[in-house]
Order: structure tokens, then C-alpha cells, then sequence
């Protein structure tokens, strides 16, 4: 196992980060799983130009370490699907909703038993939605580097500030619920954060086509309905984001396109452009 000095980080506990890049390494990881009830996740990713995300890291701190998982070097890690499917662990979020998507799409999990600290402070602070550097410098007086949010995660090999950004973005976790917890508790909201977090991890685990079409469908007709689906599935099959096919925008004016139109395929053809997926669509619905 690579074990490098900038992986030793010192903040409230000493926690030794160890960096997972082969199959054979993950042991380390499931033994230290095997004793814990209480953990933190983030994941690190690419979803710019797929339709899913592609998974670079995940990220898992316990009482007093820190795993830092390469998900391009590993292929699979069944035994860390089943800890994140198991109830008797509770893990630990930042918004849970996203990184749950993550998890489900690449790794075909549902994370269950999940705390989201987002949520939480969002009821201590009457609705208003927080960042979790934001959070962090709340409840440890600390601002975090987040320089690192937006870089090439997919690039290889990574360097010392995005691990470093890697591993502060789960090093408060826990701290951080053991914190909100006896607030909430005070507060009688505690239930209700447990409540909610597990509703968002819900809405993450669900298909893309069906929390995407969930956003829209109270402004949708059944025919822009049927449009939306249909460029949902075009982008899934060619595994590129939805505004590849056709634009948002473009979606009620496609609909409103009916074949007795004469004019239907040049309308089509001046949307969405001369192209295969023009025919495409004409063939679907004209």
C-alpha cells in the first residue's frame, strides 16, 4: 500500500489517510469496516461530458483513519458495496442525494442507514442550505482550500492538493454529526434530519431518468413527457449528457410539432440541426 508523508493530516484526532489503488489493498479498508458503526463518505468525480458519472474516489474516514479508494485502478469492490447497503453502520454525508447518485450509478448500491450534515444544519438554520466548508468553518473556525473542486479528477496521477482536498472533504464528518446530534437532540429535530437524509439517499438511488423527469414533469404535458423520455434514453445509449441530444429548451417546441404539420421535419430539422438525430426523432414522432 502507497503511504505517502502528505498523507498524514493533524486537526482534532490524528487520522492516518491511506491510499487504496489495487484489489488486493482493499483488505485493509474491510477490516477496518468490520469494526466500525459509524463512518464518513464523499466521492470525487467526472460528469461533464457522460451520462453517468464516472467515479474517480471515494473517500472514508472512520474514528482515527482515512481511505482514499482509486476507482480507475479498481474495478469492482463488492465488499464494500455490501457495507454500504448494510444498516448497522451509519455513514456520514454531505449531501447525501449526490453522492448517493455516484454510488448507485457506478457501483450499482443503494446506500442505506446515511446521515446528511446539509440537511441537518439546514434545520438548526431554518431552511438556509449550507457548504460544507461553510459548515467546517462553523464548527472548527477553519476555512478550507477549495481550489481543487472543479480539477481533472480523472487524471492521473493525482496530485498532493487534490488528495489533500480528498481527504478534508470527509475529515470532519463525523466531528461534525457528534456536534449537530446533541443540538438536534435538544431541539427535537433529530428524527427529522434522520428522516430526511434517508429520503434524499432514496432520491439518489433511483433511476436518472426518473428523479430527472421528477424536477420537470409538474410543467411537462404528456407529450413533452414522451420528448423528454426519448432524449433521456438517445443520451443513456450514447452515454453523453442530455443537452448533447437537444437542449432543454428545445423540448416544449419540439412537442408542439405534430406530424399533420407540413412543415414538421423542416421545424425539426431547424431545432435540433441536419443531423442523425433529427431523423431519428422524426422517425420516433412524425
Amino acid at each position: 500500500m502507497r503511504i505517502s508523508s502528505f498523507f498524514r493530516r493533524q486537526f482534532k484526532k490524528k487520522r492516518l489517510a491511506q491510499y487504496i489503488s489495487k484489489s488486493s489493498e482493499l483488505h485493509y479498508l474491510d477490516k477496518e469496516l468490520f469494526k466500525s458503526d459509524i463512518i464518513g463518505i464523499d466521492t470525487e468525480f467526472d460528469w461533464r461530458t457522460t451520462y453517468f458519472p464516472k467515479l474517480s474516489l471515494i473517500q472514508i474516514v472512520t474514528s482515527d483513519k482515512i481511505f482514499i479508494i482509486d476507482f480507475l485502478n479498481i474495478p469492482s469492490a463488492s465488499s464494500l458495496i455490501s457495507f454500504l447497503e448494510n444498516q448497522d453502520c451509519l455513514k456520514i454525508f454531505h449531501s447525501v442525494r449526490s453522492d448517493a447518485t455516484v454510488l448507485s450509478k457506478c457501483l450499482n448500491c443503494k446506500c442505506r442507514n446515511v446521515f446528511d450534515i446539509q440537511i441537518a444544519e439546514k434545520l438548526l438554520l431554518n431552511g438556509e442550505i449550507q457548504s460544507y466548508g461553510k459548515i467546517v468553518e462553523k464548527y472548527f473556525g477553519l476555512k478550507l482550500d477549495k481550489m481543487e473542486t472543479n480539477s481533472n479528477w480523472l487524471k492521473r496521477p493525482l496530485t498532493e492538493n487534490q488528495v489533500i482536498y480528498a481527504q478534508d472533504d470527509v475529515d470532519y464528518l463525523i466531528e461534525i454529526y457528534e456536534i449537530q446530534e446533541k443540538i438536534l437532540k435538544k431541539k427535537g429535530l433529530l428524527d427529522q434530519a434522520f428522516m430526511l437524509s434517508e429520503s434524499e439517499a432514496i432520491l439518489g438511488n433511483q433511476p436518472l431518468i426518473n428523479s430527472r423527469l421528477k424536477k420537470r414533469s409538474k410543467k411537462f404535458s404528456k407529450r413533452d413527457k414522451e420528448v423528454f423520455i426519448w432524449r433521456e434514453n438517445q443520451a443513456e445509449n450514447e452515454d453523453v449528457p442530455p443537452s448533447f441530444i437537444f437542449k432543454d429548451k428545445y423540448i416544449n417546441l419540439l412537442s408542439k410539432i405534430l406530424p399533420k404539420d407540413t412543415s414538421a421535419k423542416k421545424k425539426v430539422m431547424k431545432i435540433i440541426g441536419d443531423s442523425e438525430i433529427s431523423e431519428r426523432f422524426i422517425k420516433k414522432f412524425l
